[in-house]
């Protein structure tokens, strides 16, 4: 039986997050420690290169990590108080979709190829709701229409490939939101996009999360499209947060030398015939992560204590956090242009 959910509770509270993956080459511990809390209307974006765990992250929450090789070694994933870590399979299954849901991020790899969009978008309803196939098919029609799909009664009866890149993915949002959950995940959600469509999906999104009051969870590498539509952000480096703040402080005056280095590449329409800035390097492997700063081999600031000592979280001010030993240098040492853009500034695109 599922506990009754508080509602006063956090809609979704994860505390001290940890995965790790057992292989024959050995332990990989994906992420370290990951806290954040998410409200009803609330952004929290997710955000750090490829291989930081963001991921893993977004899949624990979920329940769906393969194990193995891939163990929840920690922590707690609570939604409305209830840690849904601690459920049965069964229970699990009746929170998944209903109120937590996902956008995966390759769209034509999530959906079947096999099966039509509306066939795959009405099986919520069939499998959770116990609809008949008319009755699926005609609210698979609804959601389509929601997510702005043209001719979504027309076009119900099309297979994945059928559709372009953006419509398949405001196809799996429509499957993300056939339940009515009160959590989404975005995972990606404008990878392999042109920067058209991923403002029109951005914009999309930021709409439905308005209409619902849903909390959204979007993970990307790309800081862009967070500037316009997150809340606070939870800045990801090698399975951990390294800094943590409202989006306007991330953006005004990181505190850690990683979040500001993200900051410096990004490409500006208003900067021309200077060499882009890039974070010399690669994160590390999470089998062999340095000791001390997982960040100081590609770190400015870094210094002996770094090479030793792993930073704790400081305390900024009362809003926002930072693993670096030398936050109040960052903050200090303010990158030229780093106030808060739009999309549009910076990419120089349109909305829908």
């Amino acid at each position: 039986m599922l506990p009754e959910p508080d509602p006063d509770a956090d809609l979704l509270d994860v505390r001290d997050l940890r995965i790790e993956f057992r292989t024959r080459d050995g332990v990989s511990k994906a992420v370290n420690g990951v806290s954040f809390t998410v409200q009803p209307g609330q952004t929290r974006a997710i955000l750090g290169e490829s291989g930081c765990g963001k991921s893993v992250t977004a899949q624990a929450v979920m329940g769906i990590l393969d194990s193995p090789p891939a163990h929840v070694t920690g922590g707690e994933v609570r939604y409305r108080g209830v840690d849904v870590l601690t459920l049965p399979d069964e229970e699990r299954r009746r929170i998944r979709g209903n109120h937590i849901a996902m956008v995966f991020q390759d769209a034509l790899s999530a959906l079947n190829p096999v099966f039509t969009v509306g066939f795959q978008i009405g099986e919520q309803f069939r499998k959770h709701l116990g609809m008949s196939r008319t009755d699926a098919r005609r609210r698979a029609v609804e959601l389509m229409d929601q997510v702005r799909i043209p001719a979504a009664r027309q076009r119900v009866n099309d297979f994945p490939h059928q559709f372009s890149g953006g419509m398949r993915q405001r196809v799996m949002i429509a499957m993300a939101l056939a339940l009515d959950p009160d959590v989404l995940i975005a995972d990606e959600p404008t990878t392999a996009l042109d920067v058209t469509v991923q403002a029109q999906i951005m914009s999309l999104l930021g709409e439905l999360l308005r209409e619902r009051q849903m909390g959204l969870v979007l993970i990307t590498h790309d800081m862009g499209v967070v500037a316009d539509v997150a809340d606070h952000i939870s800045v990801m480096y090698a399975g951990r947060i390294v800094e943590e703040a409202p989006v306007r402080d991330i953006y005004a005056r990181p505190a850690h030398p990683y979040t500001k280095a993200l900051l410096e590449s990004i490409p500006r329409v208003d900067v021309k015939g200077q060499q882009l800035n890039v974070i010399k390097g690669l994160p590390p492997s999470p089998t062999r992560v340095p000791r001390g700063c997982a960040f100081h081999p590609r770190c400015r600031y870094a210094r002996d204590v770094c090479r030793q000592d792993p930073p704790p979280l400081y305390g900024v001010d009362s809003r926002r956090t930072s693993a670096c030993h030398f936050w109040e240098e960052v903050v200090s040492a303010r990158s030229e242009g780093s106030e808060p853009r739009s999309r549009e500034q910076d990419e120089g695109v349109g909305g829908e």
